[in-house]
C-alpha cells in the first residue's frame, strides 16, 4: 500500500532505513528538533537520525513526539526520545531543555523548526493571533537557544538553527 501523500511504500520512510549505507557524519552527536513531529521538522530528525545522531524529538503534542521517535527507534534502539512542549511557554521549555540536557548529557545541534501561521491581513489580525505567531515563532526559538546555550558554551562547540516557512 502507498502512503499518498508522500508516494512512499507504507511503513517506509523517505530519510530512514536500515539497510542505506550513510557515512554517519553525525554519529554520537545529540540534536534537538522542534516541530519534529511533522512536516520539515520530521524529515530533519529522520535524517539526522540515519546520519547518526541520537535525537529530541520536541512536539506540541506527546503523540507526534512519541511518533517520531518510536519510528527512529525501532531502526536504531535508544537513539530517541520524545518531549511534548508548547514552545511559547518560556518556563516550559526551560524545564524541557534541562530534561533533554540531563537525559543526553551534552546537545551539538538545535533545529529551531516549531511554527505557526496565522493568515490575514494586518487589518484582520487580531492581537491574539499576532502573540501566537510571535510567541511560538520567535520566543519558542529564543527559549530553546536560552535553555542550552550554556552546555553549548561549554563544549566549545555547537550548531542552532533557526528554520522559517512561508505557506
Amino acid at each position: 500500500m502507498q502512503n499518498a501523500a508522500l508516494d512512499r511504500p507504507e511503513g517506509k520512510s523517505l530519510f530512514f532505513s536500515a539497510e542505506r549505507e550513510s557515512d554517519m557524519r553525525f554519529e554520537d552527536k545529540v540534536a534537538i528538533v522542534t516541530g519534529a513531529g511533522r512536516g520539515i521538522g520530521y524529515s530533519i530528525a529522520l535524517r539526522l537520525a540515519n546520519e547518526g545522531a541520537r535525537l529530541a524529538c520536541v512536539s506540541r503534542t506527546e503523540e507526534n513526539a512519541k511518533k517520531v521517535s518510536d519510528e527512529i527507534n525501532a531502526l536504531r534502539a535508544d537513539s530517541a526520545n520524545a518531549y511534548a512542549v508548547d514552545v511559547a511557554d518560556h518556563a516550559a521549555v526551560q524545564k524541557v531543555g534541562a530534561r533533554i540536557l540531563d537525559d543526553f548529557g551534552r546537545v551539538d545541534i538545535l533545529v529551531n523548526n516549531a511554527g505557526v501561521t496565522r493568515d490575514a491581513l494586518a487589518m484582520r489580525m487580531s492581537v491574539e493571533d499576532w502573540d501566537s505567531v510571535i510567541n511560538t515563532n520567535l520566543r519558542g526559538a529564543f527559549s530553546l537557544v536560552q535553555a542550552i546555550i550554556r552546555t553549548m558554551t561549554k563544549q566549545r562547540s555547537g550548531r542552532i538553527i533557526n528554520i522559517s516557512s512561508v505557506i
